[in-house]
């Protein structure tokens, strides 16, 4: 993790008091990791090809959609530039998140800390699942490289960033469930909470 000395003063909204307030932002610069079954491991899984007839088994997407509806769509997204100052989390559900056309993409991940009960800096959700968390740390932010005809499987409260590229525009698909971006979507602010912003370095 590199951190990039130069600070830039930015204006924002303070949503909760409804004033706009100046902040020192810093940026961080990240090495991108290439995507693979080891270095993704503890946040999900990395599916690759397999040949047509072959069993279920391990390397298959060990999913969990006994929450809710299924919805697998393709999702179109339009200028993701390599950077991020917000992750977020679904506390419900294993999402799987793939390019059409095996096109190089980016997503920064840290690891899912969704807990039991309260405890030191541990958060509570508000909406409808109403779960503990504890918020991610600057430190434990890594940014992952997925290149070719494969896709990522993250696993439950995997908090995620992106995805993220530098064509004008891709399409991705998109395994989730059908309200999981209406009732549980939680979301971190590393602006507000840390004063950060991540840069890619590919």
């Amino acid at each position: 993790m590199e951190v990039v000395t130069t600070y830039e003063v930015r204006e924002g909204i303070d949503f909760c008091g409804g004033k706009k307030i100046e902040m020192e932002v810093k940026s961080v610069k990240l090495k991108a990791i290439e995507a693979t079954p080891e270095t993704f491991g503890e946040y999900g899984q990395v599916v690759e090809a397999s040949p047509d007839g072959d069993e279920f088994g391990p390397r298959d997407a060990q999913l969990d959609l006994s929450r809710g509806v299924p919805r697998f769509y393709i999702m179109h997204l339009e200028d993701r530039p390599l950077k991020f100052t917000n992750i977020t989390h679904h506390a419900s559900v294993t999402q799987c998140l793939g390019a059409i056309g095996g096109h190089v993409w980016y997503l920064g991940i840290a690891k899912a800390s969704i807990v039991d009960e309260k405890g030191d800096n541990v958060v509570k959700y508000s909406c409808a699942s109403g779960h503990y968390f504890v918020p991610p740390s600057v430190e434990n932010v890594r940014v992952f490289k997925i290149t070719g005809s494969k896709f990522l499987k993250l696993n439950r409260g995997t908090w995620h960033a992106g995805p993220l590229f530098r064509a004008e525009s891709m399409d991705f698909y998109n395994l989730e469930l059908s309200n999981t971006n209406v009732v549980d979507h939680t979301l971190h602010d590393f602006v507000k909470e840390n004063g950060v912003e991540f840069l890619i370095d590919e």
